[in-house]
């Protein structure tokens, strides 16, 4: 049978998870069974969620005075026969966690999904290999930045902090999740100022990179704006895609017309992801269905920065935009607080098949952006050698400053 299972962490302060599972599974899908006649029942049987694990979890007395009352704490695992709900993200979102999202303190772990519905889902449309083709980066994690202060500047300004960035060896740069269409600097002026700069750097030096450009606007005007940016040769559109909805990125994805990459941005998802006892796992909202809608890149707070994430739920996340699902694998791109000195920590954590995304971390470098670009690739090279930051920093004097300036953290210290 065709369905998908969902896991939650529940915290019941009438103690029986049971019976809690066994209403969740009734309510979600039939409503009432035991006060059925037998023929309805019978009619019933294929689209009744069916209680799958009921797990008691050790009681946390934190929470317990947290929530001013005594709960037991478990693990639920329920199926939803499919035949109930459209093979859509908002369809299964609703069935297996709709209501349910209002009553108490129930988080949604992880859903399973059989193969029959995986087919309904696009996945990345470039994945890991495509996008390094862009670049024509293999063997090391691609390094990443992020365009700062450009609010209120005009396009002289943006195109100058582009190339920048990019003669610094930044293999792609970003918009700010906060620039939008804009007088001084229009989507279109952008991808066009974007695209002249990246082929100038390209010619003098025969480095490619890639700019993602912030796709942005009413939920209507999407689609169209976004084949106007594919024919303007746009290399990346960046997508608030938690401020729109999932739905809305895999339709953007789907479009045959819209061929090229796309960036999850992760704005708006705390309030989805952030308690512990409500809303959605980061390593599920972030992760897997952001990967099943099609994005390309995920970005997600680092475990190190200034927005960090508990480690093993950004490690979570990294697993799922990276594990065999039939699909093709995402770029996990774990942000926030970056700098030279935790390429370390990174490569150790999220692997070379990752982007390290930094901002200030480039452009706070005492020699620009470029000093900063420099310095992380000096750290990546030092650090997939085997060399510390320390010993490379000796003769590089961009990642010795970078280090003065921030520190170094090597793995185990």
């Amino acid at each position: 049978m065709s369905e998908v299972i969902a896991t939650y962490l529940v915290h019941d302060a009438k103690g029986n998870l049971n019976k809690k599972a066994e209403g969740i599974a009734l309510g979600l899908t039939v409503g009432s069974w035991t006060d059925l006649p037998l023929l309805e029942q019978e009619q019933l049987k294929a689209h009744k969620g069916r209680v799958l694990e009921v797990s008691q979890l050790e009681s946390c007395e934190k929470t317990n005075q947290f929530l001013g009352k005594h709960v037991t704490k478990g693990i639920i695992k329920i199926a939803y026969p499919s035949v109930n709900y459209s093979h859509d993200i908002p369809a299964i979102l609703t069935t297996v966690f709709g209501k349910l999202s209002l009553d108490g303190e129930v988080k949604l772990l992880d859903l399973e999904l059989s193969e029959e519905m995986k087919k309904a889902f696009p996945g990345p449309k470039f994945g890991i290999p495509g996008i390094r083709d862009l670049v024509g980066v293999y063997d090391r994690p691609l390094l990443m930045s992020i365009f700062k202060g450009v609010i209120g500047r005009d396009l002289v300004y943006l195109k100058d902090q582009l190339k920048q960035q990019i003669l610094g060896g930044v293999d792609l740069v970003k918009d700010d999740e906060i620039l939008f269409d804009n007088p001084l600097t229009p989507f279109e002026a952008r991808i066009a100022a974007g695209k002249e700069v990246l082929q100038q750097v390209f010619e003098e030096t025969g480095r490619k990179a890639l700019y993602a450009v912030n796709l942005t606007g009413k939920t209507f005007e999407l689609r169209d704006k976004a084949k106007r940016a594919t024919d303007l040769g746009a290399s990346v559109l960046l997508f608030n895609v938690f401020a729109y909805g999932l739905d809305v990125m895999q339709s953007l994805v789907e479009d045959p017309e819209i061929n090229i990459p796309i960036m999850a941005h992760p704005a708006v998802s705390g309030a989805s992801t952030a308690s512990s006892l409500y809303g959605f796992s980061s390593s599920l909202l972030l992760g897997k269905l952001v990967r099943m809608s099609g994005a390309d890149f995920s970005l997600f707070p680092s475990p190190y920065g200034s927005v960090a994430l508990d480690r093993n739920e950004a490690l979570g996340i990294a697993e799922y935009c990276l594990k065999e699902e039939g699909l093709k694998q995402a770029f996990p791109v774990p942000s926030a607080g970056i700098h030279p000195g935790l390429v370390p920590l990174l490569v150790n954590d999220f692997g070379i098949d990752s982007v390290i995304n930094a901002g200030g971390g480039v452009h706070g470098h005492p020699n620009g952006a470029i000093g900063g670009g420099q310095a992380f690739r000096a750290a990546i090279d030092a650090t997939l050698s085997g060399i510390s930051l320390k010993q490379a920093a000796e003769t590089n004097e961009d990642l010795k400053l970078a280090i003065d300036l921030w520190g170094a953290k090597e793995v185990g210290k």
